[in-house]
């Protein structure tokens, strides 16, 4: 049974989409079939994995001019790529009906072709956040071990809310994670504290360290583990991802 997973913060530069990535990747090196869902109109997700000026893109799709057409990254690892006039989709869209729906109708038909698929959102809680929700089981959230971090995730959680109660009743928050971590500075681990008694059981037990390489391998097209397998960053992904799995495996 597939799992949908949105991967959200509209803070900005707390590592989403490389987390979405890596994420995905770690999960392909499990033996999961993957599909990366390039959902933001910056697409840094298929940048990062050297998908430029794609044939078929989910603008594309979310036009109507054809279905989700995945592309082969790796053996079981696919991505539905974006590109930068999906900016242009909000506002053509404000007056479609069901316009939250349209994601999880297009995403419906391939779904079940895959065990994990993980939506790289928009660093916003717009249209397009929404349709991940809507479509989606579970969102991760990355943050930052910085005292601005819990700054919105209020209204995050508030909108978690609202698409639950309006329009995805299995909706949950899969967890938190803690990224760019340096367990030396007093600042980090303080925040650490604060950020695991607001939410408990649902911060992962990984932290995500800084580490160069991480910021290297998009310039490279490359997810971690075939830029720098033996790296901090991959370690510390392939962890990551072990608990992600064993969540699921225990929640089945």
């Amino acid at each position: 049974m597939v799992k949908i997973i949105a991967v959200s913060n509209h803070k900005g530069g707390v590592g989403k989409t490389t987390s979405a990535i890596n994420i995905g990747a770690g999960l392909n090196k499990k033996g999961k079939k993957v599909l990366l869902v390039d959902l933001d109109p910056q697409a840094n997700l298929s940048q990062s994995l050297n998908i430029e000026e794609p044939e078929y893109h989910v603008y594309g799709a979310i036009k109507g001019n054809y279905p989700l057409k995945p592309l082969e990254v790796l053996k079981n690892l696919d991505v539905i790529p974006s590109v930068s006039e999906l900016s242009s989709a909000e506002p053509e869209l404000t007056s479609e009906a069901g316009r939250e729906f349209i994601f999880t109708e297009l995403l419906e038909p391939i779904a079940n072709d895959y065990e994990y698929i993980l939506i790289d959102c928009p660093p916003s809680l717009g249209l397009f956040t929404i349709n991940a929700f809507t479509a989606a089981d579970e969102i991760l959230i990355p943050m930052q071990a910085q005292y601005l971090a819990l700054q919105g995730i209020g209204k995050l959680l508030a909108l978690k809310d609202v698409i639950k109660k309006r329009l995805n009743r299995n909706l949950e928050i899969g967890g938190i994670f803690v990224t760019q971590f340096d367990r030396r500075k007093v600042l980090n681990r303080y925040v650490l504290e604060t950020i695991e008694s607001h939410f408990n059981e649902k911060v992962f037990d990984t932290r995500i360290r800084n580490n160069v390489a991480l910021a290297e391998a998009p310039n490279v097209g490359l997810d971690i583990f075939r830029y720098q397998e033996n790296s901090i960053g991959a370690f510390d992904y392939m962890k990551l991802t072990n608990e992600i799995i064993k969540k699921y495996n225990s929640t089945q």
